[in-house]
């Protein structure tokens, strides 16, 4: 399908009609803005020292305090690094997997049942649902690929 990565392992082996994997456009990994924040924060650091050491000693404790709020910056970023949202159609089921930071929500219906709508609102989301079960899925997604989603998701379980 057309939305989003694809993965010939997104979904388990044998999953029939479409798979539909989104991940968070992140362009830096978390290897890399920790390299980074870890660069700047001890620069910052160094300069600091050198300015306690000439008696101005309030500025230390404020880089100390920046070093700190670029450590919880990093810890929040990489939680969210490799959140993602998989969807496959598998037969009978529609499978729907969403990760992020790092807690794994499933939900599975039956084929025959599922509804697909775009979500009311600004910045819509489609809407998965099946009797009384309703997931969101899309959150990775421009608008205009969120269409696409959409229409390649009605397609894919008219023809299953």
């Amino acid at each position: 399908m057309g939305v989003g990565q694809q993965e010939a392992s997104a979904a388990p082996a044998g999953a029939a009609g479409g798979c539909w994997l989104m991940r968070r456009n992140c362009s830096a990994t978390p290897a890399q803005l920790g390299a980074g924040l870890a660069v700047i924060g001890l620069s910052s650091l160094l300069v600091a020292s050198l300015f306690w050491w000439q008696g101005a000693v309030l500025v230390l404790p404020f880089a100390l305090l920046e070093v700190l709020v670029l450590g919880m910056a990093f810890v929040v970023h990489a939680r969210h690094a490799t959140d993602f949202e998989r969807i496959w159609l598998d037969g009978q089921r529609l499978v729907v997997e969403q990760e992020s930071a790092g807690r794994m929500r499933r939900a599975e219906f039956v084929r025959e049942w599922v509804r697909l709508r775009a979500a009311e609102g600004e910045g819509w989301l489609v809407e998965v649902t099946a009797g009384a079960q309703i997931v969101r899925v899309g959150r990775f997604l421009r608008p205009d690929q969120r269409a696409v989603l959409l229409n390649e998701m009605r397609q894919a379980l008219r023809m299953a």
